[in-house]
């Protein structure tokens, strides 16, 4: 790496913790580390979704996706919109009512303590495996640019983004997302720009070997689940950004974040509207990749091309010029460094809400403010493990997709057994999650375990166990409900 790209690089990544730390002197209660005080006009928590959203995995999973295969895994964004629009009209309102940050409080209140340790649980684990996915893809830069040891460069980056977390808390994780969102779509459009005008006949011959390679297609439209169609990737997106907009503590801490109900609709709506453009630059840089090599064949080593993700940080590093290398790899990790930060901030939220302060009814507030700082950096150590234990894996999109649908863990399911029907009681939705967990349990494990193949793509593994808790909820209660009618009768 050149001196001047890594003084870039260097200073801002540097820049960004010293502003995310600067921030520790406003944690003056455990409310402000959660909330950020409640006063975030819209389009700065707009932003900060937004970055929440697109990070390491977007930047450098999309680009890898498309440039080993197609833009199948483009159809899951088109589910954003559907979802953010469902949060701006029923699950922001319903949040900013309640009195808890706890985007899990409501459970319990609906079906008792069991529910919400159940939907913090899967949720923790979620954001865990997040963090090592997106620590994992942070590292990737550094280890084609300097070929340093990639298990340091994770642990040392790690370090670097859990200081301001635990320093700063929310407030620190939204200015700082506001920050890195605006450098990150300016980095990633800088790179198509080039990549589509270095190609000989210019960007036209991209989009022209492109198309006949089939290389835009949005992938099968048959009816089959065992497959990653157009279909199965549609329908899993609208579960999952159901569930990220609707029950994640991520976005959940946001809408209470914004200054009013209506900022708060808006910071919904921006969020996620903006993140369909940038993913299209995204899968646009992925295939302008694969013609650039495709050209310049003498350009690329096999291993980039067994290893579809470092085929991005691999073009940075060889053929961009000097200066823009080090600006491109601060986008990358102003992607992760967000998404990290808002991981540990909202899983440490969490375990002050939902397990800390039910356990010490006298609770100080200077104790729970301890309680967060504390959780922020056990939480973001086990994100390190996972980092380290990803170095195995293939491609980080299809690895995150299949963890994020298991660990999720029918959350929506419950949520909505509460929200939609309120006849439905405690005992009832218990059955339902059991269900559920072994509905997911058989699509997500069966070759492991020795099961029947169900036919279904394991990232429906959220759909069909969703669909289970909440339709043997309902079932259950029709059921037992006519029969304490009849016997009252």
């Amino acid at each position: 790496m050149h001196i001047i790209d890594l003084i870039v690089f260097l200073l801002f990544t540097g820049g960004i913790v010293v502003f995310g730390c600067s921030f520790w002197r406003r944690q003056s209660s455990a409310d402000a580390y959660t909330a950020g005080g409640r006063s975030f006009p819209g389009w700065v928590v707009g932003m900060s979704i937004f970055a929440t959203y697109i990070s390491s995995i977007s930047y450098l999973g999309y680009p890898g996706k498309a440039f080993a295969t197609n833009w199948n895994a483009f159809v899951f964004s088109l589910s954003i919109p559907i979802a953010s629009c469902f949060a701006a009209k029923y699950f922001v309102p319903f949040y900013r009512n309640q009195g808890s940050v706890s985007a899990y409080a409501f459970l319990e209140e609906r079906f008792g303590a069991w529910a919400r340790i159940y939907a913090s649980i899967c949720y923790l684990l979620t954001q865990i495996a997040r963090m090592g996915s997106i620590l994992y893809l942070l590292a990737l830069p550094m280890y084609v640019l300097m070929g340093w040891n990639i298990q340091l460069v994770i642990i040392l980056t790690s370090i670097a983004i859990i200081a301001y977390a635990v320093l700063g808390g929310l407030k620190a994780a939204i200015w700082t997302e506001a920050v890195q969102g605006i450098v990150l779509i300016g980095g990633a459009l800088v790179c198509l720009l080039i990549l589509l005008f270095s190609m000989p006949e210019g960007p036209q011959q991209m989009f022209q070997m492109g198309w006949e390679a089939g290389k835009f297609s949005l992938g099968s439209m048959e009816s089959s689940l065992g497959e990653s169609t157009f279909w199965v990737c549609l329908v899993y997106g609208i579960f999952i950004n159901l569930q990220n907009y609707g029950i994640d503590q991520n976005y959940v801490q946001r809408y209470h974040a914004a200054k009013s109900l209506k900022e708060a609709k808006f910071s919904a709506l921006f969020g996620g509207y903006l993140t369909i453009p940038v993913n299209i630059v995204f899968f646009m840089i992925g295939t302008s990749l694969w013609a650039y090599y495709q050209v310049h064949t003498g350009d690329i080593n096999t291993e980039m091309v067994q290893k579809p993700d470092y085929v991005f940080p691999y073009f940075i590093v060889n053929e961009l010029p000097v200066g823009l290398v080090g600006l491109l790899v601060a986008s990358i990790f102003a992607a992760g460094m967000s998404t990290v930060a808002t991981s540990i901030t909202s899983s440490s939220t969490i375990i002050l809400t939902d397990y800390y302060r039910p356990m010490r009814k006298q609770c100080t507030d200077n104790e729970s403010l301890w309680t967060l700082k504390i959780s922020s950096a056990v939480v973001g150590g086990l994100g390190i493990a996972v980092a380290l234990a990803m170095l195995s894996v293939e491609n980080i999109i299809d690895a995150w997709w299949k963890l994020s649908s298991i660990f999720s863990g029918g959350m929506l399911g419950l949520f909505f057994l509460g929200y939609l029907s309120k006849r439905v009681e405690r005992m009832e939705a218990g059955i339902a999650v059991a269900c559920g967990v072994v509905v997911i349990g058989w699509i997500s494990a069966w070759k492991y375990v020795g099961l029947d193949n169900p036919h279904i793509h394991e990232n429906l593994s959220i759909v069909f166990g969703t669909l289970t808790i909440f339709l043997v909820g309902l079932l259950l209660s029709i059921i037992i409900g006519k029969r304490k009618k009849s016997n009252n009768n």
